[in-house]
């Protein structure tokens, strides 16, 4: 099985990224590339290569769910797994979200120390590129 190793996040606010990079970078021993925008993921992610994207779903710009979508439409971001997070807690749109293809939703606020489990866990049983 690949081992989780590099996780793009796209995430606007910067006390959430703070904290997500210390818990999955400190804590779950992740290298984490950030970013503020959709935009720039879609950009950049191809660069990286990641083994995972970690998308908020509210943003300025592109949200998540259109973020998703422009990470699909390229051949070396396309079957990476994806995950997002969000303050929207009702189940009907977290089911929404998993019907584009995510692994699962993380509801905001989350435990910073036990987001790299979480994100492990989904990690573990999902399908991952060749």
């Amino acid at each position: 099985m690949r081992q989780l190793r590099k996780i793009v996040h796209v995430e606007d606010d910067p006390d959430i990224q703070e904290v997500s990079k210390m818990a999955l970078e400190l804590v779950g021993g992740y290298t984490l590339f950030q970013f503020f925008s959709g935009q720039e993921a879609i950009e950049k992610s191809s660069e990286i290569e990641p083994d995972l994207f970690l998308l908020d779903v509210m943003m300025p710009g592109l949200s998540g769910e259109e973020t998703l979508a422009g990470l699909r439409q390229i051949e070396t971001t396309k079957c990476i797994p994806a995950i997002f997070m969000t303050a929207k807690t009702r189940a009907s749109d977290q089911a929404a979200l998993r019907a584009l293809g995510a692994l699962d939703v993380i509801a905001k606020p989350f435990d910073p120390l036990e987001l790299p489990s979480q994100i492990q866990a989904l990690w573990d049983r999902s399908q991952h590129c060749p």
